[in-house]
């Protein structure tokens, strides 16, 4: 039974890669053993004759999301049922890399949706978070491409997605603000329509189970 599900998660397109494709490693290996030599350093020294190979290798992982479809994700896991009330899943950790300086940022996102005829299973957009972020982005995209593949895929009455980011390229390099975040959010329906509605969304995203 475990075997069948992996299955189906990998031909949906969201299983963790434990597989890497050889040929792309090891072109990718190539340039950044260039690079190092080109940084000042000795990629024949014990600690760096590896690092080239586990680069590309976490690059790859990190940019799986390419590979994956995320309205598969959502209709692998949609149902008829008669409920018409916020659905929200909060604080979605999110790892990504940004294509400006190809450093991470990441964070917390915030979904919420109102279904219109369909629910969609819960973990299902948690995946659908992942399927975007591991890709090389900007988080004003993200924020906007999590909406729409929502959006178009259940058609709900409403989606809301709030994205809270630290981004390295501030931390470590340029400004050099360690504590800097980035908020972005994206509306749909009755987020956009209903201040009411909207107020609620951001009431519960910040409230506390305790």
């Amino acid at each position: 039974m475990a075997h069948e599900h992996d299955h189906e998660e990998e031909l949906l397109g969201y299983q963790k890669i434990d597989r890497y494709d050889e040929d792309k490693i090891n072109a990718v290996a190539v340039h950044y053993k260039d690079i190092l030599g080109r940084l000042g350093e000795d990629p024949e020294r014990e600690g760096l004759v590896k690092t080239p190979e586990r680069v590309a290798k976490a690059l790859q992982y990190l940019t799986h999301g390419y590979d994956i479809k995320p309205e598969q994700i959502l209709k692998s896991a949609m149902f008829k049922e008669d409920y018409s009330q916020m659905v929200v899943v909060k604080d979605i950790e999110v790892f990504s890399m940004c294509e400006h300086h190809m450093l991470p940022f990441f964070g917390k996102a915030h979904i919420a949706y109102i279904p219109n005829g369909h629910i969609v299973g819960l973990s299902k957009i948690p995946r659908v978070v992942d399927a975007f972020a591991r890709r090389l982005q900007v988080q004003e995209r993200l924020t906007n491409e999590i909406r729409d593949c929502i959006q178009n895929t259940l058609s709900p009455a409403g989606v809301a997605v709030v994205i809270e980011c630290k981004h390295l390229c501030m931390a470590m390099r340029g400004v050099q603000k360690q504590n800097s975040v980035t908020t972005t959010s994206a509306f749909t329906g009755e987020f956009m329509k209903n201040d009411k509605t909207r107020a609620e969304f951001l009431r519960l995203i910040t409230a506390s189970l305790d």
